[in-house]
């Protein structure tokens, strides 16, 4: 890894520009050189370990193009070397005259390591169904 990040913020910027980009080798800098790493994405077994992150990200960018995302930051804990954020993800580029997309919701874990600040997790999933509406008893 060559690249540093010095903030969270810094780490999780580049973690969308290049899963924007469809870069793999940009996207794997982000993450922390440790098989402690792991991701897990809709739809997918939660997968652990460099190896692994570097093979669901091939098979994202594998339709020769990233995942454009409209990122809204929603709450964020920063304590000595660990930063959770929990942001929204949009997908852009719906079709017109369509729906909009229902909004993943996601959390990044990063840790302070010798060479700045790296992503030790990502989950998202799907926005949550409705909450049913009360049953109103006879």
């Amino acid at each position: 890894m060559t690249q540093t990040y010095s903030t969270p913020q810094e780490a999780e910027d580049a973690y969308y520009d290049a899963l924007e980009e469809g870069d793999l080798e940009q996207i794997l800098s982000v993450w922390s050189d440790s098989d402690e790493i792991c991701c897990l994405l809709p739809m997918s077994p939660l997968v652990q370990g460099r190896d692994a992150v570097k093979e669901i990200f091939s098979m994202v960018f594998s339709r020769g193009a990233g995942v454009s995302l409209n990122i809204h930051h929603l709450h964020w804990i920063e304590t000595g070397n660990i930063a959770i954020h929990q942001v929204e993800e949009v997908v852009q580029g719906a079709p017109i005259n369509s729906s909009p997309p229902a909004p993943f919701y996601a959390t990044n874990i990063f840790r302070r390591e010798v060479d700045g600040w790296r992503l030790l997790l990502h989950q998202n999933a799907p926005t949550p169904q409705p909450a049913p509406s009360e049953m109103i008893m006879p």
